[in-house]
């Protein structure tokens, strides 16, 4: 049986080579995300780079530490602690103590990432003076990366206007620095929390060693003085969620694909194995046959796989490092197990899409066989439609048990990136089933018009069951990605939107241009304009243990009650905010304990233990929704932003005009309730969105390459009907304009069921959303799915239309006469 499946390999090269390419991409496809995941599991070592000439840096709490029954907990300070005043006159009788500081600035001119640090700290950087001198008053700075000259004037957002470029530093650049008069930068960032200590570490420890979470950093532990040490875990972390997320997705659509494409393959030469059960060839030696063609075509194309996604993940790397997803360092390293992973996957896959078809194959008999070789008359096998119907049933089962228990879990993106391959699937398995009544559907219209094409379209696509399913898969998958993962995002970003707005009840806004936010002489200003109801807040955060064994951090923004009252409406299922005082805390749904009077025992956002009552409580939304708590519960929080709240009968115009007048010294910027909203509408991480971006340019590439493909295998497949078509009447071109019309329609009945899984789940989520008190439309990614459908018609229609053209070149009785 192996020598007659090789013979007749010349006469179904097409298929062979269809199925070749579609499981050789998809290989290469899972090597190149397994090499880019397993890549991005382990960071170089770094070491320090802003004090890498200090002898000993003293940093202040910056770490809370809570003990559980399963052992402790730590989450990052939200205010981190200053060094002890104590301490710090105690370092100072040890030798010379700086105190470093770091504050944002902006400069006309200049790059976007400034950031001010005191001169005397740049003694203990790789910082060295190139140029000019240091600066001695509080208009003088100097700066670094050449962007700027000595002599040079430049406009910042400092509150001294214009400021003289008196020096230049060189150094190794992880930064663009401008340094201040130690005078100056204590007024721009009054709070220090770190310092730099030139004395012995010894004496320093001993000094440091009541101090509680005081931390003595010498050697490669200077890094964490750094103003991001941990950016190579969180780039780390964002990277496995983006190959996480694509490989994930990457190997679905392959699998999906390739299982698709192999038993299409199979299902094309029933005529084939009816010839061979007439000659005599039993179902286990069909079976088998076809077994060994897969075992073949799976091990070529596996390897081939292989060597393509060693060439294609470097390149994957470096668009990585390019659009700044990954860090400069991050390499493919040498890595051994994707390729397994990948090979013996594509293996698997490859028996496994021919395992059901063969075994249908080698159970039908002679005569059977040869009448099914021109319908489809049973394309639903018994393990389809259960396979089928558990998908469909487990899908319809999970997602209202979801927005029973837990509807937030919804909005999470692990859940709205695979909920949708769950329908994909079902949907697909399923296909045959809802081809013949969509396609009559579809087509009924255009059946209507004179001439014969819509009929015949309509006739072929519904008969031919099996190759209207196996084409519209990959459109399936890739319109169903493209509209339930933009569609979601989209959808969950115009509800957090929703929420601002609603939320907002203030006429103006007012935002610093520094993250050291207003001081209190400009507050004070703020405060005076007549006519207006002011209501500052600071960012901060609380933590709270929660089951006993889990540190949970919940964003928060300390207010007064009675201002904050008037300029917002917080979405309260309990309670009043105008019960919050330093006593109490306003929390959402989402906290173990919600009830209005229970007592919680948090921590501040500077660690500060504390028992606070529960004023109110506000609904989840969709997750935004923090806490509440006074001023005096966020210690060393700086006002980020002020509401304004028009007196009745003000005029907004004066109002406006006041609060610019106060802001102007500090540099705040005032804004309009629309132009808040409008400012801080809420957009998609650009790692969150460039991958998604990454996995639907994926899906649409492997889509287009096995649409092209699956096309090719079918239209080569009949060259009879075409010849038949011809020796009754038909020209040249009619025939080609009905392949073309029957692509169009096999797209066409792809992009419906797609768009059908993608409307399901975003109604999934649009349920979720109304369930957390958030309502707001359904986002559909229209210009996105249009031009995905565009494109997969154009390649359909072209796949389709050029082997047919070059199969009626010959003769339309030799074509005819073809025998397999």
């Amino acid at each position: 049986m192996l020598s007659t499946a090789l013979r007749t390999l010349r006469t179904r090269w097409v298929t062979f080579v269809g199925s070749f390419v579609a499981l050789a991409l998809g290989v290469a496809l899972i090597a190149v995300m397994g090499l880019a995941l397993a890549s991005s599991l382990e960071a170089p070592d770094r070491g320090p780079e802003r004090f890498a000439a200090a002898p000993v840096v003293v940093k202040g709490m910056d770490t809370l530490r809570v003990t559980t029954p399963t052992g402790d907990r730590t989450r990052k300070l939200a205010r981190p602690r200053a060094v002890p005043a104590d301490v710090v006159a105690e370092l100072k009788n040890l030798g010379t103590v700086v105190e470093d500081r770091s504050f944002t600035v902006r400069a006309r001119g200049g790059p976007g990432d400034l950031v001010g640090h005191p001169w005397s700290v740049a003694a203990f950087t790789p910082y060295r003076l190139d140029a000019g001198r240091a600066p001695k008053a509080a208009d003088e700075i100097v700066v670094s990366g050449g962007w700027a000259r000595p002599g040079t004037r430049v406009r910042t957002d400092t509150g001294t206007g214009t400021v003289r470029v008196v020096g230049t530093v060189a150094g190794p650049g992880f930064e663009n620095a401008v340094f201040h008069t130690d005078a100056r930068a204590a007024q721009l960032a009054p709070r220090s929390v770190q310092l730099v200590v030139d004395a012995d570490a010894a004496a320093v420890r001993e000094v440091v060693s009541g101090s509680d979470g005081v931390q003595v950093l010498t050697g490669d532990a200077r890094r964490y003085a750094d103003a991001d040490p941990d950016r190579d875990s969180e780039a780390l972390t964002a990277m496995n969620a983006l190959f996480g997320t694509a490989g994930g997705v990457t190997g679905f659509v392959s699998v999906f694909v390739v299982a698709s494409t192999f038993a299409f393959a199979v299902a094309q030469r029933r005529r084939e194995f009816g010839l061979l059960r007439t000659a005599g060839a039993t179902p286990g030696q069909i079976r088998r046959m076809v077994l060994a063609e897969a075992l073949l075509i799976g091990v070529l194309a596996s390897a081939t796989g292989c060597v393509l996604g060693s060439h294609g993940a470097p390149k994957l790397a470096r668009w990585a490092v390019d659009e700044d997803l990954a860090p400069r360092w991050f390499t493919i390293g040498d890595h051994t197990w994707p390729y397994h992973m990948a090979f013996w996957t594509g293996l698997f896959v490859a028996l496994c899409g021919v395992l059901a078809a063969s075994w249908r194959a080698g159970r039908t008999g002679p005569a059977e066989a040869l009448r099914e070789a021109s319908v489809d008359t049973r394309a639903m096998t018994r393990g389809r439609w259960l396979c089928g119907a558990a998908l469909l049933l487990t899908a319809a089962v999970t997602l209202p048990l979801a927005l029973l228990t837990d509807p937030g879990d919804l909005l999470h993106r692990k859940t709205y990136v695979s909920r949708p391959m769950l329908l994909i699937t079902a949907v697909a398995l399923l296909a045959p089933v809802l081809v013949r009544p969509l396609t009559r559907l579809i087509a009924w219209l255009p059946s209507q018009l004179p001439g014969a094409t819509g009929m015949l379209v309509r006739e072929n696509a519904a008969t031919g069951v099996r190759r209207t399913a196996a084409v519209a898969a990959p459109v399936l998958v890739t319109v169903a990605l493209a509209g339930s993962l933009l569609g979601a995002t989209a959808t969950l970003n115009g509800a957090k939107a929703t929420e601002v707005r609603e939320r907002t009840a203030a006429d103006f806004v007012v935002t610093p241009t520094s993250d050291t936010g207003f001081d209190d002489a400009t507050l004070e200003k703020l405060r005076a304009v007549r006519s207006a109801e002011v209501s500052a807040t600071s960012a901060s955060a609380v933590y709270v243990r929660e089951e006993g064994v889990a540190l949970a951090t919940s964003e928060a923004r300390a207010a007064d009650p009675d201002p904050l009252a008037a300029t917002a409406r917080l979405p309260l299922a309990a309670g009043k905010v105008s019960d919050l005082d330093d006593d109490s805390i306003i929390v959402n749904e989402e906290w173990e304990r919600h009830t209005v009077g229970q007592r919680v025992d948090v921590w501040l956002g500077d660690g500060t233990r504390k028992s606070l009552t529960i004023a109110a409580v506000m609904t989840v939304g969709t997750g935004n929704n923090g806490v509440y708590i006074t001023p005096r519960n966020a210690p060393d929080a700086p006002v980020d932003r002020v509401d304004v709240r028009l007196s009745d009968g003000a005029d907004p115009s004066a109002v406006a005009a006041g609060l610019r007048d106060a802001a102007r010294a500090s540099g705040g910027q005032v804004l309009t309730d629309r132009q808040w909203v409008r400012a801080t509408y809420p957009e998609t991480n650009r790692t969150t969105r460039t991958g998604l971006l990454l996995v639907l340019g994926i899906a649409l590439l492997y889509t287009g390459i096995s649409l092209a493909n699956t096309m090719v295998m079918a239209t080569s497949d009949r060259v009879r009907d075409l010849a038949v078509l011809r020796l009754a009447g038909a020209t040249r071109w009619q025939v080609l304009r009905l392949v073309g019309a029957e692509a169009l329609m096999v797209v066409v009945v792809g992009a419906v069921l797609g768009a059908l899984v993608a409307a399901l789940n975003l109604l999934g989520m649009w349920s979720a959303l109304g369930l957390l008190s958030v309502w707001t439309p359904i986002r559909i990614p229209w210009a996105t799915l249009g031009a995905t459908v565009s494109a997969c018609a154009l390649l359909a229609v072209a796949s389709a239309v050029a082997p047919a053209g070059l199969s009626l070149r010959r003769g339309a009785v030799e074509s005819a006469g073809v025998r397999e």
